[in-house]
């Protein structure tokens, strides 16, 4: 569906657009566009993949002129951008709306108004019964973007998003920090042993982007079900692949804005959501203001599924964890005892 189409990535330079980029630059795609605020990001990139289909646009998401520009000629788009780290959100908060919410608007608006043919928009595993800012910012974000998406029916624009758990390996994630600690000779930091958290690949993510693209309707939320892992699991896991058994390990405590476990759906979107096997879809809900539907047409099985999140899927063991953790190309290297960068 990507050939001679013209692709946008908001927030291109992080670790989800280099991994659209490795799979979309060898297809029949005319050009990917990399919309980022980051110059420094955006002339490495250049640098390391020296591609004619990759053009870049200097801009922020928080400016529509900026977003306006590049989201021209374009046919379809991967919203990415975003403040993700938590603690930064908890001081934080109104950066986080700005980016994570009035962002998307703009994003929204302007595909639609440059006649984009899909748009995705990236959610986290974080906006489900949200307790920090940023989970609560991308919350806000996936309401935006179902009641914007109302508004494109019948225009030719679908506007539909994706929520996944922790990628490992990905830029700000505990993975490279945990390797890098061991590698350093330094204690691994972990806040609880027995926190949980959904484990997906950069590669898992791009699939469930690529799933919601070809079979997402207006308003629609798409899921990929993962497995699990407790913090002491993926420590062990990793303390196993690089051969150090015996490397030292410190307690810190639940940092500020951190769940013991974290859902991808909650009770209530799961007693609607449609089983897809490997996926969920949530559909939008399709009332309109006539209040008398909220108060007097309910629903009979709203709340009475179960949540589904890193408690109650699949929990993997050391050797499944390592199993997953060897698809990544830092820890294959990191394995092999040749120089690893951490850095994308």
């Amino acid at each position: 569906m990507f050939d001679n189409n013209v692709l946008l990535i908001t927030g291109g330079t992080g670790s989800f657009g280099n991994a659209v980029l490795r799979q979309f630059l060898a297809s029949g795609i005319s050009e990917i566009r990399v919309f980022s605020r980051d110059e420094k990001k955006q002339d490495d990139m250049r640098r390391r993949y020296a591609h004619p289909k990759l053009k870049f646009y200097l801009g922020d998401v928080r400016d529509e002129r900026s977003v306006a520009a590049a989201m021209h000629g374009v046919d379809y788009c991967f919203h990415a951008a975003a403040l993700k780290q938590v603690p930064s959100c908890e001081f934080y908060p109104m950066e986080a709306v700005r980016t994570n919410v009035l962002g998307t608007e703009n994003v929204l608006a302007a595909a639609h108004a440059a006649g984009v043919k899909r748009i995705i928009c990236l959610s986290t595993d974080k906006a489900v019964y949200p307790i920090n800012a940023m989970g609560i910012s991308k919350a806000l974000m996936e309401k935006v973007m179902v009641a914007t998406s109302r508004t494109f029916d019948g225009s030719g624009t679908v506007a539909c998003g994706t929520r996944y758990g922790n990628v490992m390996g990905s830029r700000g994630s505990v993975i490279p920090l945990f390797v890098s600690q061991i590698l350093a000779g330094k204690p691994i930091t972990v806040t609880d042993p027995e926190m949980t958290r959904f484990m997906m690949t950069l590669e898992d993510a791009v699939e469930l982007v690529l799933y919601a693209f070809a079979n997402g309707a207006n308003g629609d939320i798409f899921v990929q079900k993962a497995p699990a892992a407790t913090v002491d699991t993926l420590v062990r896991a990793l303390l196993e692949l690089l051969g150090r058994p015996d490397h030292p390990v410190r307690t810190t405590g639940v940092r500020h804005g951190e769940k013991l476990f974290e859902s991808l759906l909650g009770r209530e979107e799961r007693s609607r959501s449609e089983d897809l096997g490997d996926y969920f879809r949530v559909p939008p809900d399709d009332r309109d203001l006539n209040y008398d539907k909220f108060f007097d047409e309910g629903e009979a099985t709203a709340g009475r599924s179960d949540e589904y999140n890193s408690r109650n899927t699949q929990q993997l063991d050391v050797e499944g964890m390592k199993a997953l953790l060897m698809k990544l190309d830092f820890m294959q290297r990191a394995v092999r005892g040749e120089h690893v960068s951490l850095e994308s």
